[in-house]
């Protein structure tokens, strides 16, 4: 009878090597991205030699997502600790900026950005993600939030997690040191929001945010540009292939180069196609506010409505890891303009006084957090409708996570 040796602390070692370097490519390049002949590459290793540990590519994402789901879960751990719901924010979003920190001066390891998750439909990651999404939430759960519904507690859940994940898109704003500073000023709008005490939760509704179509090809232009939206929201730039984005609209690849260059340049298309509705939003919401707080949440609420109805959304910014990396610079830089406009209207709101006086830039880059996460809130809140995402998603932003329960 043969029984099997427990693995050696070399080859643990050597394995858990493998899985650093093979975070380092996720996060820049996302799962589809990846070859093993990159991870081996960093290594100094032939692909075979990550063979030897994880048979193949899938693999090895799933150990890295597991990975940084530990890791994410001992910083949830962190804030158990608190008394009060707003002790175990701030003890939280402390351990995740320190953390951050440290990873940043090569003292720590980089966790895995969640962005191609649930494109990988494993279900020992899938269970493991939803329970890191439990403890999250129980973060929010005490008196402060008693009377919540399961939907409006999922909704804030989400929203907390959503900003974690966003930050770090624009920590790298920030030096270091200046970390534990950020985390109190993320701390202060995630728990008591933007509205100044007392002002009026009032969006206005906005018109069609989507230009009207003068028929032809501009129309077939929108069909693909809606396609390929919808299928790099759910598999990323790489799942989304010209083949994929033809079958849904049901035509020949013929057809998809009749009315595009190559794939690149529609996605490129896709994203300055949210943009202008971004931008659309503000002109509109700017035209018919009377302050700057009803400016902001007016087109919060637009653009969430039109992401949760699925019918033309916007492109999530985390298809930006798996986009080539020579058109990413330019991408990054749209959306940090997108969040400079925001930032301005922060800065009306502040000075007309419907707006708590905050960082306006940290606000800015949390405000575009908050809308472009949810096209993935019906995945934590199935129930929640785009007519109720205003009142449990987009107001708790605006009125602090520790606001009184509204549903």
């Amino acid at each position: 009878m043969t029984t099997s040796r427990p693995p050696t602390k070399r080859y643990e070692q050597r394995k858990h090597a493998i899985v650093s370097s093979a975070v380092e490519v996720i996060n820049r390049k996302g799962v589809r991205g990846m070859t093993l002949a990159d991870v081996a590459l960093r290594l100094n290793l032939v692909p075979t030699g990550v063979i030897y540990y994880f048979k193949n590519k899938e693999d090895l994402a799933c150990a890295c997502f597991l990975h940084g789901i530990e890791l994410f879960n001992e910083l949830s751990a962190v804030g158990e600790a608190g008394a009060s719901v707003r002790e175990r924010l701030a003890l939280f979003l402390d351990a995740y900026f320190d953390y951050k920190g440290l990873v940043v001066l090569g003292e720590a390891e980089p966790i895995a950005v969640f962005n191609d998750v649930r494109a990988l439909n494993n279900a020992p990651v899938n269970a493991a993600y939803l329970e890191m999404f439990r403890k999250l939430r129980g973060l929010l759960q005490g008196p402060e939030t008693e009377g919540l519904s399961r939907a409006g507690f999922n909704a804030r859940a989400h929203l907390l997690i959503s900003e974690a994940f966003w930050a770090v898109v624009w920590l790298r704003r920030h030096d270091v040191e200046d970390y534990g500073r950020v985390s109190k000023r993320v701390l202060t709008i995630t728990a008591d929001g933007l509205a100044a005490p007392g002002a009026a939760w009032a969006p206005l509704p906005l018109p069609n945010l989507i230009a009207e179509s003068t028929g032809g090809a501009e129309a077939s232009s929108e069909l693909f540009l809606r396609a390929a939206t919808q299928l790099i929201n759910e598999e990323g730039y790489l799942g989304a292939s010209v083949e994929k984005i033809s079958a849904r609209l049901n035509v020949t690849k013929g057809a998809f180069y009749h009315h595009n260059e190559n794939k690149d340049e529609l996605v490129v298309a896709c994203f300055e196609r949210t943009f202008e509705v971004m931008r659309r939003a503000i002109r509109q919401a700017e035209a018919i506010s009377g302050s700057g707080l009803q400016t902001l949440t007016t087109v919060a609420a637009a653009l969430v409505s039109y992401q949760m109805s699925g019918n033309a959304p916007l492109l999530r910014a985390s298809a930006l890891t798996s986009a080539p990396e020579s058109i990413q610079p330019q991408l990054l830089a749209k959306f940090d303009r997108i969040s400079d406009r925001f930032a301005s209207l922060i800065s009306d709101g502040v000075a007309d006084g419907s707006v708590r006086p905050v960082d306006t830039n940290i606000a800015a880059q949390m405000l575009t957090a908050m809308i472009n996460a949810a096209a993935e809130l019906h995945h934590w809140a199935s129930d929640v409708t785009p007519e109720d995402t205003a009142e449990l998603y987009v107001r708790p932003f605006f009125e602090g996570l520790l606001a009184p329960s509204r549903g």
